[in-house]
């Protein structure tokens, strides 16, 4: 990495340990903002290679990158740090500090949670996320980060990652992303990982799309994803952001209530 500030700030960027972690848990709310206009990336901290059924590293890339164009992010980067010995340590945290203070993002999404019985590599990715956005900002620094700018990240959001996630509505500051539209994509995106998801593991996609959909239905739309706020979120128009539009205004009021002629 140089030390020019990338052309192609971005707007938010997806931190996961292993590439398809993003996709099974946030693809859709990252395909929704490239419609809307924004600018997305995906930083995967490791090739998440060797796993049994995939024939190396480059295979593996070359389904990150499919998936990427799936979901129409911009930029997708590789880390490269050591999967299976994944760990929170001073190096990884800088390496993504650098990733963050090039490309400027207002929104780092990161995983939420441990998730038990699967990868601790999970786990290390959330601890270097957080610390990614605090050494991103942080100043007198600059030949630790390749004299990269500093970088104030906006605002941070955690993803659970898993099947076992809806424990996490009950956290404050929990809310769904609607992504209706974007569940098919979601799901290609998904799949795009053949190595990971060979014939038998259907089910791993019927779990994607039902949780998405129970998520989404639960509150009156298609399909939904779940993200956590570390902060409770500040609500400026009560009625806008969970009322009806159009439903039950004064002026209806007013005129059901006029006495008739």
């Amino acid at each position: 990495m140089n030390n020019v500030v990338s052309s192609q700030r971005l707007d938010v960027i997806a931190v996961g340990a292993h590439p398809d972690d993003v996709e099974i848990a946030i693809g859709g709310t990252l395909a929704r903002l490239v419609t809307q206009g924004y600018r997305v990336g995906i930083v995967d901290l490791t090739d998440g290679e060797p796993t049994p059924n995939s024939p190396g590293p480059e295979v593996r890339l070359a389904e990150a990158e499919r998936a990427a164009e799936i979901l129409g992010v911009h930029v997708r980067i590789n880390l490269e740090l050591p999967n299976r010995k994944l760990f929170d340590n001073y190096e990884s945290r800088v390496a993504l500090g650098k990733v963050f203070r090039q490309y400027r993002p207002s929104i780092v999404f990161g995983i939420a949670e441990k998730t038990p019985m699967a990868s601790p590599d999970h786990w290390q990715a959330m601890q270097i996320t957080d610390a990614g956005v605090f050494y991103s900002r942080l100043t007198k620094w600059d030949p630790e980060f390749d004299n990269l700018p500093v970088h104030t990240v906006k605002q941070q959001i955690w993803y659970p990652l898993g099947f076992g996630s809806m424990k996490s509505t009950e956290q404050p500051g929990a809310f769904v992303s609607d992504i209706s539209g974007c569940l098919e994509q979601k799901i290609e995106a998904v799949k795009a990982y053949q190595t990971q998801f060979p014939p038998g593991k259907e089910r791993v996609f019927h779990l994607v799309e039902s949780q998405a959909r129970l998520l989404g239905q639960t509150h009156g739309v298609e399909a939904g994803e779940l993200l956590v706020s570390p902060k409770p979120i500040m609500v400026n128009d009560v009625v806008e952001m969970f009322g009806e539009p159009g439903r039950d205004t004064g002026e209806e009021f007013q005129q059901q209530a006029a006495p008739k002629p």
